[in-house]
């Protein structure tokens, strides 16, 4: 039997803290809680976990500062903020960061463990993929797929899901124009604001990963969306 996917989840909100550790314990995770920053990354950096759900405003550490330690150590484990915070300005601060997705109070369960599923799966088809799990996309620049590792010249680039999922699928769909209503309903399952901004960061950051090199681009197609481009 598999074991059950390990979570840290830091929340300084007993109550809610206690149903959500105890409503994702019943659908089999393990739960490992911390009430501050400070506690939830020594709890980090003495664990091994899948996945990481972090308030936002919490005592001694906030989110934002807990999040950019642990991006720090390890780049490629999920982050989802948990947070009251609604400004557009704080969901794309968390993205520049490292953070992997948002979700806003007051949530579902049934929305809070779909995210979760959803990087747990993604993380699994990733390191049981029986394709190819290293591409050269240039002479210069391979994508090994299974480490979420991308290299380009002689500079090795971390990925976190988010930007190995929008890189695989440019891949797949390269030299061909990609409309951003259909890279954000298939990555995202949501076409909005947010998720367009979104959309907008991880894009930035896969083309300073490609800035070293010449002939990889992610053009823009005004008012339509991307043409991801490999040239001889």
């Amino acid at each position: 039997m598999n074991k059950s996917p390990r979570i840290l989840y830091v929340e300084d909100d007993e109550t809610l803290s206690f149903i959500t550790t105890d409503n994702l314990t019943r659908k089999g995770f393990e739960v490992i809680n911390a009430a501050d920053g400070v506690e939830g990354f020594n709890l980090f950096t003495n664990g091994n976990f899948d996945v990481c759900l972090f308030d936002v405003m919490l005592p001694k550490m906030d989110g934002f500062d807990l999040a950019h330690k642990v991006r720090s150590v390890n780049k490629e484990i999920p982050i989802l903020f948990i947070t009251a915070k609604t400004l557009p300005e704080d969901r794309i601060k968390g993205l520049l960061i490292g953070a992997d997705d948002y979700i806003v109070k007051p949530y579902t369960m049934e929305e809070l463990i779909l995210r979760i599923k959803v990087f747990l799966k993604r993380r699994n088809v990733i390191n049981s993929d029986a394709e190819e799990k290293t591409i050269m996309l240039s002479p210069n620049v391979i994508f090994e797929k299974e480490n979420l590792v991308l290299k380009v010249k002689d500079k090795t680039n971390k990925l976190t899901y988010r930007e190995t999922e929008l890189l695989k699928f440019f891949i797949e769909n390269r030299n061909i124009v990609i409309t951003r209503e259909r890279i954000l309903n298939v990555l995202w399952g949501e076409n909005d604001y947010f998720a367009g901004r979104s959309l907008d960061v991880f894009i930035t950051r896969l083309r300073k990963y490609f800035k070293p090199v010449s002939t990889i681009t992610i053009e823009n197609k005004h008012g339509v969306g991307f043409v991801f481009k490999i040239s001889e």
